[in-house]
């Protein structure tokens, strides 16, 4: 089984594509594609270290990973973090970020980091947002006071903060929506990316674009077709997600990831589910983010490759068994009776230890992906996991 840290001229079926020479600090190379799906094996170059693909990014949104330290981060397998430009800006600010050595010294983290552009969280606060073609108009959800962020203001902050990968400020709505406002809030979109290339400052810092169009295949195709001709340095599907069907997803996939170059990096943006990666990664996606592993964790339920364990659930009581057998993690080396005794006491250490199992749970997920790829058996890697991911717990 060949290992991650492998060079791409040892692989069989590696090939080399262009990049954008303006930006020398960044490079994505395609390794290899498995033989039975349009799964990606590859390698990110970014100025804090490589990113081998596909990939997870846990989320720590204010510049923490909730409750989980940097070196536990790093013992899951974490190579590549999130941070959001919204709750930054909010709080300390990117000034103060800034003035603390940057985003890398203030989180503690030495590895590359993308920073979210805030679009999602102003979708949240629709409710006290109005968007404009300038921008976005919103009250601050920690004080109410007046905000706006417009596509030169998201990659200002983002250039303070100091990540890796900027991602364009992009207009998000709600799905179901008439297809009218999907359209609007695309070509905004669209426009909204040629801003903020042009706000760019930073040679080190690469701005990934965002493909919306909501669940119109047309209108995904013509937002990945101008992006494309931008020539960003990465590409995300953003704006799923966000109430639609797991199926309606995965056929937006179908119709978006094959207009996107393969030279350069696909991102799915908020998607988490383990069922959800893998279905995208055999599409051809690379890097995803989301709360999931985390969020999950911190309300008594594990995931395993037997299917999730909710500890709440009494059968757990005086079980005796780890989470897993083979996970390394701390939590996997105690029993499952004790971390669910942890939750029913309200003892902090109970959403800590399953935070710490779910997101090296995730980061198996991923390393096992890879290596199925390198070795074209990614189809029959899926089959199996699908098989132990449905079982159920009684009641």
């Amino acid at each position: 089984m060949p290992p991650d840290h492998l060079e791409s001229s040892n692989r069989p079926g590696a090939k080399t594509e262009d990049q954008n020479s303006a930006y020398p600090a960044f490079h994505y190379e395609l390794l290899r594609t498995d033989a039975g799906s349009a799964a990606r094996r590859g390698v990110f170059q970014t100025p804090h270290g490589t990113v081998q693909t596909p990939a997870f990014m846990p989320v720590g949104t204010q510049g923490t990973v909730k409750g989980v330290t940097v070196d536990q981060l790093r013992a899951t397998g974490a190579q590549m973090i999130l941070g959001n430009t919204y709750h930054l800006a909010v709080r300390p600010g990117e000034d103060v970020v800034a003035d603390l050595g940057g985003l890398h010294s203030f989180f503690g983290w030495d590895g590359p980091i993308l920073t979210d552009s805030g679009g999602f969280q102003v979708f949240s606060l629709a409710d006290r947002a109005q968007t404009e073609e300038t921008g976005v108009r919103f009250c601050s959800h920690v004080d109410g006071s007046a905000m706006e962020l417009t596509p030169e203001r998201a990659i200002a902050i983002q250039a303070a903060l100091g990540s890796d990968i900027a991602m364009q400020l992009d207009h998000v709505v709600a799905l179901p929506a008439e297809r009218a406002v999907v359209a609007d809030a695309m070509r905004r979109s669209l426009r909204w990316a040629k801003r903020c290339q042009q706000a760019q400052t930073r040679s080190d810092q690469a701005i990934f674009a965002i493909v919306q169009g909501g669940l119109d295949p047309e209108l995904r195709r013509e937002s990945a077709r101008e992006l494309v001709k931008l020539d960003f340095l990465g590409y995300a599907i953003g704006g799923l997600s966000v109430g639609e069907p797991a199926a309606a997803m995965l056929r937006t996939l179908d119709v978006t990831v094959p207009e996107l170059p393969p030279s350069r990096p696909r991102y799915l943006m908020g998607v988490g589910r383990p069922v959800d990666l893998l279905e995208a990664i055999s599409r051809g996606v690379d890097l995803f983010d989301c709360v999931l592993p985390t969020r999950n964790g911190r309300n008594a339920l594990a995931f395993t490759d037997e299917g999730p364990l909710r500890l709440r659930n009494q059968r757990h009581t005086r079980d005796n068994a780890p989470l897993e057998a083979n996970c390394p993690c701390p939590a996997c080396r105690h029993s499952r009776g004790y971390l669910r005794h942890l939750f029913q006491a309200g003892e902090m250490l109970g959403p800590i230890l399953l935070s710490i199992h779910n997101l090296t749970y995730y980061q198996r997920l991923m390393s096992a992906a890879r290596n199925a790829i390198e070795e074209d058996r990614f189809a029959a890697f899926c089959k199996a996991q699908l098989s132990g991911w449905n079982q159920r717990e009684g009641p």
